[in-house]
């Protein structure tokens, strides 16, 4: 099968291009597959992170791609598609996360239209931030694609409730496995300056209001003063509300905020160092978190929204609460830690055996 792969690839950093380095390699398997990138992915303006690309620090891979799609130039959308007409794929394959990417994306694929099977991959259909004219620019992407796979039941009820005739299938969000062997516990922890005697809960990842982090450091003023909480991302929203929590309940000694990108080659660091990672989401589809919790045999405490509870009730990797809110988090956390958590790790493997980038692989190429 011949595949045009249409998305964010090196030199973009973060978890859309590595999600498709994952995918590119196991498609690569068994087919051949060129990779399509972006000239212009956000622009500046726009971008509320420090970089958009990879640093010297990342271990990103670096996929061999051709830059053909700038988000704002319209006079790109018709290029991109004729150097993908040119290389005559049976499949295009792009990825959808945001409203944001539909008019160019889109207009792409309308472009293909008839001349090669136009697959898409949704991350999530309904943005968790919602801004005036997303329900316009969502209609205008879905209707660019024959097919669709999804890997939450949220998101392929949102999907339905669009286009009701939609041809999709549903797909296990993969675990990652790119970011090295883990280490020691004591070892990252001397790293991150945290003593070894300390219950630690991990937050990781690109921090926005929807992901409920001021919710689990208010849990963390109802936990007795051995657990501590480590902060792994770049606030993409205020700072300042959440450093406001942690003064306001004097959990400066117990709350270890890197507010920063958190590069390739600290993330071993930051999960094994963690007895568990924690995402009190207020509202999700699914979650890398969580894959990147699972490379690393670390366990996962989740809110019941979106498809979390998927990723985690099915193979007793975690735990998961009714709803975000501090007290029901304070009190999973202690449930958490009154278990037998080598039970929990243990159990990490019965998702593993299912959601690996092959099993992904092969339901892009069977649509």
């Amino acid at each position: 099968m011949k595949i045009a792969y249409l998305s964010s690839f090196y030199p973009f950093r973060g978890g859309a291009a590595q999600f498709n380095a994952n995918l590119y390699n196991a498609l690569k398997k068994n087919n051949e597959v060129r990779a399509f990138n972006f000239t212009t992915q956000y622009p500046k303006l726009i971008f509320p992170g420090t970089s958009q690309y990879v640093q010297s620090d990342d271990i990103a891979e670096p996929i061999d791609s051709e830059a053909i799609l700038s988000t704002v130039n319209p006079f790109s959308y018709i290029s991109a598609a004729n150097k993908i007409l040119r290389y005559a794929p049976d499949i295009t394959l792009v990825r959808f996360w945001m409203p944001f990417f539909a008019p160019s994306v889109g207009s792409v694929l309308r472009l293909l239209k008839n001349k090669t099977r136009r697959v898409a991959i949704i991350d999530n259909v309904i943005p968790h931030e919602r801004r005036l004219g997303d329900i316009q620019l969502i209609k205008y992407f879905l209707g660019s694609a024959d097919a669709f796979v999804v890997m939450s039941s949220s998101v392929r009820d949102e999907l339905l409730s669009f286009k009701p005739n939609a041809l999709y299938k549903e797909a296990v969000f993969p675990f990652y496995s790119h970011f090295g062997e883990r280490v020691d516990s004591s070892v990252a922890r001397k790293r991150l300056g945290i003593a070894n005697d300390k219950k630690l809960l991990l937050f990781f990842g690109l921090i926005r209001d929807y992901k409920g982090l001021d919710n689990l450091i208010e849990a963390m003023s109802l936990l007795g003063n051995d657990y501590h909480l480590l902060i792994g991302g770049e606030v993409y929203d205020s700072y300042d509300k959440y450093d406001a929590i942690v003064k306001r309940y004097n959990l400066g000694d117990r709350v270890h905020f890197h507010n920063r990108y958190i590069a390739d080659s600290e993330v071993v660091d930051f999960f094994c160092a963690s007895d568990v990672c924690v995402l009190p989401y207020k509202s999700a589809t699914q979650s890398a978190a969580v894959g990147t919790s699972y490379q690393f045999d670390l366990p996962v405490i989740v809110s019941d929204t979106g498809g979390l509870r998927a990723m985690v009730d099915p193979y007793g990797s975690g735990i998961v609460i009714e709803k975000s809110d501090p007290l029901l988090i304070a009190r999973a956390v202690e449930e958490y830690f009154s278990s037998d958590i080598n039970v929990f790790r243990s159990n990490i493997n019965n998702y593993k055996r299912v959601a690996t980038w092959d099993n992904l692989a092969n339901i892009v190429v069977g649509l």
